[in-house]
């Protein structure tokens, strides 16, 4: 009736449509956990808020509130707890996208922590759509891949998804091709093991993956996939049938030469909370097709410039900082363009202060400076009146000018030999 009350007839077929393709393949468990998150997520909602899903990220009049992700998504919070037991198996302190809440909900990352300690070996998968230029939020989450990679000593397979671009964007299939070789390039510049990382793009790859494609499509349903990502009549087929293709990478038998035809792999995929929809139906039929459900571990969103009530995006260049942008450029769309939390008058700010969780530079900063001490000095700060906005800003336009400069200085050093040894099929090293 809430839902009818607003106009949300849609969002409740999606709901049944949901649950319905549960109860008629046997999954009851998972059906009435669902039920439940359903009924507490939204018996509180005001139904004006947010778009999460994995093409359209818009927060509320707040921002993108993620605790509410968490109870519709149905994943769970990163805890102390669960901190304190990476670092006890991994002997590695938390990275620090871990200790300062980006990466801040998953799925079955405790299986996965007992599975590695029992000597159970794991490999990672993430990917990129290739549709541009690379800025910071498309390299966060990679570079938070590589640090994995290198914490567990694990394989990875990237997936570029030049298909869906094709299929979503305006854009033709030679376009993105283009876009692929070019940020094949900018991935491999962050480091890394080529001994142990293949990347593919789903054009080129499709013959040899395409029989777990094929599998993952005869277990879902289209009432399934509606309900999910709330297709209509007017998507065309291969968007309705993608959703099986990005699944497929999260099956070790999709990899039968860089993973050895190892079925019993488990897999871990770091990724931004509105790719999560992707792999809840890729568990839901994980074991039916003999494969571990893969773990997940749920980043929130780089924020746009303009706010965190949306993230970057490479369609308006002033959102974002991209790998490519000058000094003078960075510094332009920083000090003209980076919300601020400060105040509108010099003595405004000395009396009342900043509101730090409201300042881009502030989060910006949360993510690319490293020294907790130096960090928590400049909240301080900041948020008693004591820093100005404009030295705060050149605090961030320094670091991400040096980001930037190392990044390129690398970038020109990837030749297309290079390259072609990271797509070359062939088995990975772990």
């Amino acid at each position: 009736n809430k839902f009818r009350s607003h106009n949300m007839s849609e969002e409740l077929d999606k709901i049944v449509d949901e649950l319905r393709s549960l109860l008629e393949n046997g999954v009851f468990d998972e059906a009435i956990e669902i039920i439940q998150k359903k009924k507490e997520a939204y018996e509180n909602e005001d139904l004006d808020g947010q778009t999460v899903d994995p093409w359209t990220v818009q927060g509320g009049k707040d921002g993108v509130d993620y605790d509410k992700l968490v109870e519709q998504f149905g994943c769970q919070l990163i805890d102390d707890e669960l901190l304190k037991r990476f670092e006890t198996v991994t002997g590695k302190k938390p990275h620090i996208w871990l200790r300062r809440g980006y990466f801040y909900s998953h799925r079955d990352i405790n299986k996965l922590l007992d599975a590695y300690e029992k000597g159970q070996p794991f490999y990672l998968y993430t990917g990129r759509g290739p549709s541009g230029g690379i800025h910071f939020g498309h390299l966060v989450p990679f570079l938070f891949t590589k640090w994995l990679q290198n914490v567990f000593n694990v394989p990875l397979v990237i997936q570029m998804t030049d298909d869906e671009k094709f299929l979503w964007k305006d854009l033709t299939q030679e376009q993105a091709a283009i876009y692929l070789r070019d940020n094949i390039k900018d991935i491999i510049a962050l480091g890394f093991d080529a001994s142990k990382t293949f990347i593919f793009s789903d054009y080129n790859y499709m013959g040899t993956i395409y029989p777990i494609i094929s599998a993952i499509q005869k277990k879902v349903t289209l009432s399934q996939v509606k309900g999910i990502f709330g297709f209509k009549n007017n998507y065309n087929i291969g968007q309705v049938a993608f959703p099986a293709t990005q699944a497929a990478p999260s099956f070790p038998g999709s990899f039968p030469v860089a993973l050895r035809g190892d079925s019993n792999l488990r897999c871990l995929i770091p990724c931004a909370i509105d790719q999560d929809p992707y792999f809840r139906m890729t568990r839901d039929i994980s074991e039916s097709l003999g494969f571990h459900k893969p773990a997940l571990l749920l980043s929130k969103f780089f924020p746009a410039l303009q706010g965190s009530s949306s993230k970057m995006s490479s369609s308006n260049k002033n959102s974002a900082i991209f790998i490519t942008d000058t000094r003078k450029e960075i510094e332009d769309k920083i000090i003209k363009h980076a919300f601020s939390g400060g105040q509108d008058s010099m003595g405004n700010h000395r009396t009342f202060g900043a509101i730090n969780n409201l300042d881009v530079p502030i989060q910006y900063l949360e993510f690319f400076l490293d020294d907790d001490d130096y960090l928590e000095e400049i909240k301080m700060k900041y948020k008693c009146g004591i820093m100005m906005t404009s030295e705060l800003k050149r605090i961030l336009i320094d670091i991400l000018v040096d980001r930037v400069e190392e990044l390129k200085n690398i970038r020109e050093t990837i030749t297309d030999d290079m390259a072609d040894v990271y797509l070359t099929e062939r088995e990975l090293d772990f």
